[in-house]
């Protein structure tokens, strides 16, 4: 049976092309639940993958998309049975396994997790791994003892799938906020998913050459890299948290180590694609129930067809241009 998904090729010199193609179901990879795609969602790594980055996937014809939501249709497994609606988040989809940018995928069972009942397939993909990274790394700075009373967080890329959804859950778990944006017109949208401050780039890039810098935030959630993080580590408040979970701007990370050993701060890394799938259950309990969150998603959400994705938004992804999330219904 034909199927429609997003095609990424290379030819012999390199030159990377994609293309809406139809492919077949029995060239999918072997695994244990073929399921039907209804929705999926636009990540920086899906836009890497798509552009050939051989860091995110190694060989290529290939079809990104490292999230997908839809129902069970083939199965071998009794958790999952036919009919069941079924998500993946993670892993190796959409990496070097073909993935959600596409009306079907095979997955292994043991990446396969149950809808909650009270959200559509869109409302999951909204979420999606960059809703889910943000909640891994406000729980991670909680276990080390961040609390809303030390001070406002610096949230980067603040625009971004990760960065709209580390604004909200901090904003709804009481926290003040400082967010980071080079858009100028973000301002209404940041203020609605609960900002409290709004500032420019500049606001975090201290390029003094300082070891250390006046404290003026007490933890962070960092999606850049480079020198941005090094300053949100170098401005942080004694004891506080900084969670880096993205390098849209640099993999490096210069500085010195005086932030740890003088100001006891912390740095934690969210790599959230290969957590055990009891705790990804956990988590994604807790999004399902979080009132807050679920009443603004529609705020977040842009969604757009398979052939929209290809034409228009992974490139917008790779400019920067992305305001919130990007939803990709697989069945327009």
């Amino acid at each position: 049976m034909a199927f429609k998904a997003l095609w990424i090729t290379e030819d012999s010199n390199g030159k990377i092309s994609r293309e809406i193609k139809k492919r077949e179901i029995a060239d999918l990879p072997d695994g244990d639940v073929l399921i039907r795609v209804h929705y999926s969602g636009l990540n920086f790594k899906d836009a890497l993958s798509a552009s050939g980055n051989k860091g995110i996937t190694r060989k290529y014809p290939h079809t990104p998309g490292i999230d997908a939501a839809g129902i069970v249709e083939q199965t071998n497994n009794a958790e999952f049975p036919v009919g069941a609606e079924v998500f993946v988040s993670g892993y190796d989809l959409g990496m070097n396994t073909s993935g959600g940018f596409a009306q079907y995928v095979r997955v292994p069972a043991p990446w396969i997790i149950n809808k909650p009942a009270n959200l559509s397939f869109k409302d999951v993909m909204t979420i999606g791994t960059a809703g889910f990274t943000a909640a891994v790394a406000l729980r991670k700075m909680e276990l080390l003892g961040q609390v809303p009373a030390a001070g406002p967080l610096v949230i980067t890329g603040s625009t971004g799938g990760v960065g709209s959804f580390a604004v909200l859950l901090a904003a709804s778990a009481g926290y003040q906020t400082i967010a980071i944006t080079g858009k100028t017109n973000a301002n209404e949208y940041l203020h609605s998913l609960g900002a409290t401050t709004i500032e420019s780039r500049s606001f975090v890039d201290d390029k003094s050459g300082k070891a250390l810098i006046r404290p003026q935030w007490a933890g962070g959630i960092e999606t850049i890299g480079g020198n941005i993080l090094q300053t949100l580590l170098k401005g942080c408040k004694p004891e506080g948290t900084i969670a880096c979970t993205g390098l849209v701007a640099s993999n490096l990370l210069e500085g010195t180590v005086f932030p740890f050993i003088l100001n006891g701060v912390n740095l934690v890394g969210v790599g959230s694609a290969e957590m055990p799938i009891g705790k990804k259950k956990e988590i994604w309990n807790q999004l399902a129930n979080n009132k807050i969150l679920l009443g603004n998603l529609s705020a977040i959400a842009t969604e757009v067809s398979l052939d929209e994705l290809n034409e228009v938004y992974i490139e917008k992804m790779l400019q920067g241009e992305i305001m919130g999330r990007i939803v990709v219904n697989t069945q327009l």
